[in-house]
């Protein structure tokens, strides 16, 4: 990814579930953490889930789903819902697509915005970063 990171999100995973079957796995997985970014910085609200499916080829197809909480870049209260599909590419390394929602005027053009994501690790904390 080269394009300008817009928001850094620390995930910490608060729950798992994995069903294991014939023609691959399934594993949900709950979380919580905070984001921060030059255009916003704020908490990941309850209910944030990551639908992860690995198939017959270990290839991994995931979507999240999370509404954050926090503060604009002109310090307004505000809230950014964000869907983050992706898929792994044959070395596994996934990247995705965010689709962001907003009710902030400041940050109104993120609903046009094309965006890019990958997903890592910073120590022990998952972290998914999204550029435009």
């Amino acid at each position: 990814m080269n394009g300008e990171e817009i928001l850094k999100v620390y995930v910490k995973i608060t729950e798992s579930i994995k069903v294991e079957g014939n023609r691959g796995s399934v594993n949900m997985i709950q979380f919580t953490g905070e984001a921060k970014g030059p255009y916003f910085n704020g908490e990941i609200r309850s209910g944030a889930v990551d639908w992860q499916r690995i198939d017959e080829q270990e290839k991994i197809f995931l979507s999240a789903r999370y509404i954050l909480e926090g503060t604009d870049t002109e310090g307004n209260s505000c809230y950014l819902a964000i869907e983050n599909n992706g898929t792994s590419d044959e070395k596994g390394v996934v990247r995705t697509k965010p689709c962001i929602v907003t009710n902030s005027k400041a940050l109104a053009w993120m609903e046009h915005t094309e965006f890019e994501g990958n997903i890592g690790t910073e120590g022990d904390m998952v972290v998914i970063r999204i550029c435009r």
